[in-house]
């Protein structure tokens, strides 16, 4: 078996000579939408163990407002679905994972109903609303603004039913363990202090979820640290789309509370931005004006921001009937009751946020990276659904579709994938010092304030390479480590993934989607009309 280095000084440090191994069929990394969806496609026949970070229902996945993108409407079809994907997208959407997810749409959906999910419904049927980027009312919703709780509650039941499926909550996987053809054998994980495991597997499904904790202001929570994408580079999965990253346009924007994100729906049903002296900034922007893709709106609220010399700006709903808006969105109310804001009389706060992580590991159409054995799904790959912008609510939509596609997939691999024997395991004379006390938590805010202002809505070379050369210095120094916790081994994984998407994004020079550089403000598709890969070099 084969191990990165942190994991050979990690084995040293601790004396492990023999690890402590469950062997399972399929294993899968990961609770959130995609990772369940996987695990109950794939526990039609073999048997599934799920393990995650947190709890099974602590995810990026139960914080999802806006809801599910599919095609309902007799007005609407999967082509213009396809189309607004697309244009969003900024010209690097693969058309055929793009065709794949949105058709798979109306299947996924009738899964969940079937399971029991509750969705919004009206006289006609589900109800719909819009969303930016979207050219038509296709997004379901459940609970006004909480879709994502439950369609995760939905599948965690549904896993729970499954007698195939086993769930390890409050573990963390240090590495992937490749054998020495490089393919994936299964998972290093740490389930307490002294009690370390191999679980080996034949296949395994990636479905980690995101990385938003590179970021201060962020609408992710405290699990979304790009473990995932981490310990795939250093398996030598190859990468792409790294210099990508989301930024919501509205989220709460109080001094010292956590940021709460505002789902774009608000603005589908009418609500509007506007700058401290009142006026409807977006309007002159974009035809769109509040309802345009939300690398538009992010960036206009931060140029007026800046113009206005303001913290943030302003979400308007007076003009609606707030009490209507209230119930339609029990998030937006819950905000207003703890906040004291009067939505009559008053305006919400708002700013962007960093919200989703576009790039991520290379998958196929099936949804196998190009290490034999390991495959992806979810916000840790980059599927090429989304290109170089995530049109908003497809990511749901994309987690059930490929979810199910990876457990298919992987399930059927297993009848060729041939089982590795067992053997003692030893990790490497690979030495590493602990060094001086290293204070995480004051390096985790210094990481998360260089990339808030380097390499955040608007980027140049030179603070790319100002944050470039930080990174480079504080990897240096905390990968010589020896970390016996997942509070190290997380800020391992935060500067590995942060060094990555500085690199690609120097590499990209030109303005596209959601990677905006102001030394390169034109799009230019002669050169930089094709995604962008990487690899760890051997």
């Amino acid at each position: 078996m084969t191990f990165s280095q942190t994991t050979r000084r990690y084995l040293v440090s601790c004396q492990l000579n023999r690890l402590w191994r469950r062997e399972i069929p399929l294993l899968v990394i990961g609770s959130g939408v995609a990772g369940l969806r996987a695990a109950i496609e794939a526990a039609e026949e073999v048997d599934v163990l799920v393990v995650t970070k947190g709890k099974v229902h602590q995810s990026n996945t139960r914080w999802a407002q806006g809801g599910i993108a599919t095609v309902l409407d007799q007005e609407d079809s999967l082509e213009a679905h396809v189309a607004d994907t697309r244009q969003v997208g900024a010209g690097l959407v693969d058309l055929s994972v793009a065709r794949k997810v949105v058709a798979g749409g109306p299947s996924a959906l009738e899964d969940l109903l079937g399971w029991g999910a509750n969705f919004d419904a009206e006289e006609e049927g589900l109800a719909l609303t819009r969303e930016g980027g979207h050219s038509f009312r296709r997004v379901i919703h459940s609970g006004g603004d909480a879709t994502g709780l439950e369609v995760q509650r939905t599948l965690v039941e549904k896993a729970r039913q499954s007698p195939r499926i086993h769930i390890l909550e409050d573990v963390f996987v240090i590495d992937l363990v490749t054998d020495m053809e490089g393919g994936c054998c299964g998972a290093l994980v740490w389930e307490r202090p002294g009690r370390t495991s191999w679980i080996q597997s034949r296949t395994t499904i990636l479905a980690a979820g995101g990385a938003g904790r590179m970021y201060r202001e962020t609408t992710n929570p405290e699990e979304a640290t790009g473990d995932g994408q981490a310990m795939a580079w250093r398996a030598g999965v190859t990468m792409a789309d790294l210099e990508f990253v989301q930024f919501h346009p509205t989220t709460l924007y109080v001094p010292g509370s956590q940021r709460k994100l505002i789902t774009e729906a608000v603005r589908g049903e009418g609500a509007y931005l506007r700058d401290r002296n009142g006026e409807r900034f977006l309007v002159p922007v974009h035809p769109d004006a509040e309802l345009a893709p939300r690398d538009v709106v992010s960036r206009a609220i931060l140029s007026s921001m800046a113009e206005c010399g303001d913290t943030h700006v302003r979400l308007d709903i007076r003009h609606l009937d707030v009490d209507q808006v209230l119930n339609r969105f029990p998030g937006l109310a819950r905000i207003a009751e703890d906040f004291r804001f009067d939505l009559t009389r008053e305006m919400v706060p708002v700013r962007p946020s960093a919200h989703y992580f576009i790039g991520g590991i290379r998958t196929d159409l099936q949804c196998r990276s190009d290490v034999p054995g390991l495959y992806g799904c979810g916000e840790v790959t980059a599927s090429g659904l989304h290109g170089g912008n995530r049109l908003g609510s497809n990511s749901l939509l994309e987690g059930l579709v490929l979810g199910k596609e990876a457990g298919a997939i992987a399930r059927k691999d297993l009848r060729v994938r041939k089982a590795i024997p067992p053997r003692e395991m030893k990790g490497e004379e690979i030495r590493g010092g602990s060094g001086p006390h290293l204070d995480l938590m004051d390096l985790r805010n210094s990481l998360e304030s260089l990339l808030d202002r380097r390499v955040g809505v608007f980027r140049d070379r030179l603070g790319l390479e100002e944050a470039r050369e930080r990174i480079g210095a504080w990897s240096r120094y905390v990968h010589s480590q020896v970390f016996q916790n997942p509070e190290g081994w997380e800020m391992q994984n935060l500067l590995t993934l942060a060094g990555l998407v500085v690199e690609q994004a120097i590499a990209r020079e030109e303005s596209r989607g959601v990677h905006h550089r102001e030394d390169f403000p034109n799009r230019d598709d002669e050169r930089f009309g094709r995604r962008l890969f990487v690899r760890r070099e051997a």
